[in-house]
């Protein structure tokens, strides 16, 4: 999966938009303003020791230290709350399992959200 693809299957989400509040190098994914992915697209400002392609996902502390047990791929978040967020380094993973950590990170969101504006996003997302 390359940069492209995984801001094309992001953004066809329903109801998800994208900014850069942090600079031309990050791009951050929204569900009712809420941040669920952030996804590096290179750059000095905030780059890493490696500069592998990848994003930070927001995933449930469990699912965190389960995914970073299973994947060298999956790593604690850099400049996030290590506990809520993994980076992913997605260009070393298969594409259905990169597709599904986004729509999970989407989902564990689109649950925190006040019950009438939740539904909307659960009902569209389980009806994919």
């Amino acid at each position: 999966m390359n940069i492209e693809q995984v801001r094309d299957y992001t953004l066809s989400l329903y109801g998800v938009t994208e900014d850069q509040p942090f600079g031309d190098d990050i791009i951050t994914f929204r569900l009712e303003g809420k941040i669920f992915l952030c996804l590096w697209v290179g750059g000095s400002k905030h780059d890493m020791k490696e500069s592998a392609p990848r994003f930070a996902v927001k995933l449930s502390p469990e699912r965190n230290e389960e995914l970073r047990e299973q994947f060298s791929a999956v790593t604690p978040a850099w400049h996030w709350n290590k506990k809520h967020w993994s980076d992913v380094y997605y260009e070393l993973l298969d594409e259905a399992q990169v597709e599904e950590w986004i729509r999970e990170s989407y989902l564990l969101v689109a649950s925190k959200l006040p019950k009438a504006v939740r539904q909307q996003y659960l009902c569209a997302v389980k009806a994919e």
